[in-house]
């Protein structure tokens, strides 16, 4: 099976419908593809010590890390409450970003609002990144 771009879109959504988000009410779900076709979502997670939040995409990429993937990432879908896209934090590029380049790869990152999708790539969203190969 094919995964299209609605497919990832609706499975950020479906994410987003599970925040956990009582403190901002702002919702944000995230889905990462692979290039094995599967599909790992993930959804904002605050906490009561406002710092210790977890967003969308950093909760996907633990759940992926955790099931042992390591690279293949090709799409991302960020989506979320509000009148305009949504992207990345400067913290979940950065994550996004290190999962990428363990597979050599530069996704393609879809923003998306109500009524747009905002079309990038991981390298657009954090050009000159620091990753793993910046340790060598």
């Amino acid at each position: 099976m094919t995964i299209t771009d609605d497919d990832l879109i609706a499975a950020a959504r479906a994410a987003a419908d599970r925040s956990y988000s009582p403190y901002s009410n702002f919702a944000v779900g995230a889905a990462l593809l692979f290039a094995d076709g599967s599909v790992v979502t993930g959804t904002n997670v605050e906490n009561a010590s406002y710092g210790l939040a977890l967003c969308a995409e950093t909760v996907a990429v633990a759940k992926a890390m955790a099931d042992g993937v390591r690279g293949g990432l090709v799409r991302v879908a960020v989506t979320g409450p509000g009148v305009d896209v949504i992207t990345p934090c400067g913290r979940c590029r950065q994550v996004l970003n290190e999962l990428a380049q363990l597979g050599g790869t530069d996704p393609e990152v879809l923003c998306v609002g109500p009524d747009e999708v905002r079309r990038t790539t991981m390298s657009a969203l954090l050009p000159d990144a620091f990753g793993p190969a910046s340790l060598a």
